[in-house]
């Protein structure tokens, strides 16, 4: 296949999986408001998993146009990003087996396609050959390690964004941590005659018969727990990621500039990023926070993530100019 075809062939995927992240949005959200289609849920599932293979796809074909990893613009970097919140997005639903996790992340996947395809002009989404400061073997080692991890920690804030959702006004809720800091939820109900105690959901619901009325409530609290356990476990995934990825740029950045840090916008912002999810770690961990505050400091953490990777580019040019806006 020649380069021209390769360029005709990565347009089309670009707009094939665009419209398929529009699909897969509004597929989630209507299996959201109207749960008693789950034949939507699995459509959305499975758009989801197409939208994932058309990027890696049309990342593929860039590869093949420049000859180096899809990694090297910010036209690339987009869709890689948006290949890995898909990636992680598969992964947290197949875990957590939540309808409502795509509700929240499907919109970030498809924000970031419409951005790269219809924003950024043409000029910026071309394929070439890598510039003097990029043509290192760290470029793959830092930066595709560095976009993974903010697709594993934008995803854990979106789940806990969404735990912040499912809990809203239900002040009654209470988490008693665990050694790791996942342990599970208990909740008591008063209603005139009983009070209902909710310490293990599923657990309870094989001892005695629940009733009709408190169902709700049990869905709730299940609910809850699940998406505070995997938002969790992603974020736990995504900060040694970022540690792993912000070391590797340090080294980098000393064999290109002679300086293992400068702080470069990006780099700063970076840094941040890293201590407002280390605190988040260190809470759960030591202090054995669960549910709400955990949850306001990671959508804290999804702003910084988002100021650090498109943010500071619109703020000011730096050493990382290769995604600047001007």
């Amino acid at each position: 296949m020649n380069t021209a075809s390769l360029v005709n062939f990565q347009q089309l995927l670009d707009n094939t999986s665009f419209g398929i992240l529009l699909v897969a949005t509004l597929l989630y959200w209507v299996s959201v408001a109207f749960r008693r289609l789950p034949l939507v849920h699995e459509l959305g599932s499975a758009a989801a998993t197409i939208a994932a293979l058309t990027t890696a796809g049309l990342l593929g074909a860039r590869w093949l146009e420049t000859g180096h990893f899809p990694i090297s613009n910010f036209y690339e970097s987009l869709f890689f990003l948006c290949w890995c919140v898909l990636a992680v997005h598969l992964a947290a639903e197949q875990f957590s087996r939540q309808r409502l996790v795509g509700a929240f992340t499907m919109p970030v996947a498809l924000g970031l396609a419409a951005f790269a395809s219809l924003v950024l002009p043409e000029s910026m989404q071309e394929g070439g050959g890598l510039v003097p400061a990029l043509k290192s073997n760290w470029l793959m080692m830092h930066v595709s390690v560095i976009v993974l991890s903010y697709a594993a920690l934008m995803v854990g804030s979106l789940v806990a964004i969404a735990y912040l959702v499912v809990t809203r006004g239900q002040e009654a809720l209470e988490l008693r941590g665990s050694s790791v800091g996942t342990g599970s939820f208990q909740r008591a109900e008063s209603s005139g005659m009983a009070t209902l105690a909710i310490a293990q959901p599923l657990n309870f619901l094989e001892q005695a018969p629940l009733p009709i009325a408190d169902a709700p409530a049990l869905r709730r609290s299940s609910l809850a727990e699940t998406l505070d356990n995997v938002s969790y476990r992603l974020i736990g995934l995504g900060f040694p990621l970022l540690t792993v990825g912000i070391i590797a740029g340090a080294v980098w950045a000393n064999e290109a500039w002679g300086s293992y840090w400068s702080w470069d916008p990006k780099e700063t912002w970076s840094l941040i990023t890293w201590f407002i999810y280390a605190a988040y770690l260190h809470a759960r961990l030591t202090q054995s926070w669960q549910g709400k505050r955990p949850a306001i400091l990671a959508a804290v953490g999804f702003v910084a993530v988002w100021v650090t990777y498109l943010g500071v580019n619109f703020l000011a040019q730096g050493l990382h100019s290769y995604g600047w806006l001007s």
